[in-house]
């Protein structure tokens, strides 16, 4: 933690991981509960969260070898951004949510494997190691404690807050990129 940018790094694996579980775990009941979907139809929509992380992982391969880590990381979080933003917006028949989370998933593909694989250029290899085993802890921490936190949100206040949730840790995950790209970069 005393190694300049590592606390950086570190909250915005956290971020990345609580934003990808919390988005995963709580879709389809958002889609139910907020939305009013039936449930059936809200599980199938829910699973395109999945299809758009497995669709972008395969695209950020090829990808990666136009841009560096950086580059992908910053594509990922602005699509991301993107669809967090339709999934606010009022469209009809819940399209802005259905599209939304694909997006969200398309935006979470290169941000895990790019954030690993920019730490030896960050910190040099000889930290590397370290850091992205404290990396992979924050990261199970993140996903850990965060969705039930949401759960918790979403009981006691409303679940129409998920896109809201999923914001205020994406703007943390960015602010924490940037601050490590002005620390480390």
């Amino acid at each position: 933690l005393a190694i300049r940018g590592a606390r950086e790094i570190l909250v915005m694996f956290f971020c990345y991981s609580a934003l990808e579980s919390t988005a995963m775990l709580w879709a389809s009941s958002y889609m139910a509960l907020g939305k009013g979907i039936d449930k059936t139809t809200a599980a199938m929509w829910a699973s395109l969260f999945c299809i758009g992380i497995t669709v972008g992982r395969l695209a950020s391969g090829f990808l990666t070898m136009k841009f560096n880590d950086p580059a992908m990381i910053r594509l990922g979080q602005a699509l991301v951004l993107t669809g967090i933003v339709i999934m606010l917006l009022p469209l009809p028949r819940n399209i802005g949510t259905i599209m939304g989370l694909m997006i969200v998933g398309l935006g979470c593909a290169p941000i895990y494997p790019c954030v690993i694989h920019s730490t030896p250029a960050y910190f040099g290899e000889d930290k590397s190691q370290a850091i992205v085993g404290v990396q992979m802890a924050c990261a199970y921490v993140g996903s850990l404690l965060m969705p039930p936190l949401f759960g918790i949100i979403a009981q006691y206040v409303t679940i129409s807050l998920y896109p809201w949730y999923l914001l205020v840790l994406l703007v943390l995950m960015v602010a924490m990129h940037e601050r490590l790209r002005k620390l480390r970069g």
